[in-house]
């Protein structure tokens, strides 16, 4: 089906005569897609009863569709669950997790950070997720929309809601990024590459070898 074709459907759905919307084989299941509120109209409560079992952020009304992960994706990602648990758990300090699980930044505002820490004592519960987070990691995924996702818009969004650090691990740029929250946006900490460890403003005892997480996500490909 060609792009104008489906734009034409998609502003004009057919209808089935009783004037109700009914779908045709090879287009959208209208009687489906019509339970749901269009883009720009989705509120928090709509956005957890839907019940998503993908990844679904909430941003401004709009659904955001970050990309699944691949396998270097969920290496990455369990290389510095592991550590990050593993510390938090042995000291007491917290709760760490990892995705898919939707945080409230503010109300109307949701995102899945690939993982996260919440300090003891501070942990919420919102829906069927959590309210806010004290650190949070995202593994940047290639493509233009998601490397702005995750550069520029979560950036933005985390310092907004008072994360105290944010970490993107940038596998296109070989660097791991740590960003302490100082005041309302967020300062360097460090760029860090291979052969040099990335460490923490809010844990002292996070450090990651750099070299040793890119082998982890090599050795997935």
């Amino acid at each position: 089906m060609s792009p104008t074709a489906l734009t034409q459907i998609v502003v004009d759905p057919p209808e089935n005569g009783s004037g109700r919307r009914s779908s045709r084989r090879g287009e959208p299941v209208w009687e489906l897609a019509l339970q749901y509120p269009v883009q720009g109209d989705w509120t928090e409560r709509d956005y957890f009863a839907a019940g998503f079992e993908q990844l679904v952020e909430l941003v401004d009304g709009e659904l955001e569709f970050p990309a699944m992960p691949n396998l270097q994706h969920q290496a990455l990602s369990r290389f510095l669950f592991r550590l990050l648990d593993g510390l938090v758990s042995r000291q007491k300090l917290g709760e760490a997790y990892f995705a898919p699980l939707p945080v409230q930044l503010w109300p109307g505002r949701v995102r899945e950070p690939d993982i996260l820490f919440v300090q003891q004592g501070r942990l919420r519960r919102v829906g069927p997720g959590l309210a806010g987070a004290d650190l949070v990691m995202e593994i940047v995924s290639a493509g233009k929309e998601q490397r702005e996702r995750d550069l520029v818009a979560k950036r933005a969004d985390y310092a907004a809601a008072g994360i105290a650090e944010y970490w993107i691990i940038d596998p296109e740029a070989a660097t791991v990024t740590v960003l302490a929250l100082d005041g309302e946006t967020y300062r360097e900490h460090g760029v860090f590459q291979a052969g040099e460890t990335a460490t923490s403003v809010l844990l002292p005892g996070l450090a990651v070898d750099v070299t040793a997480l890119w082998a982890a996500g090599q050795a997935a490909e």
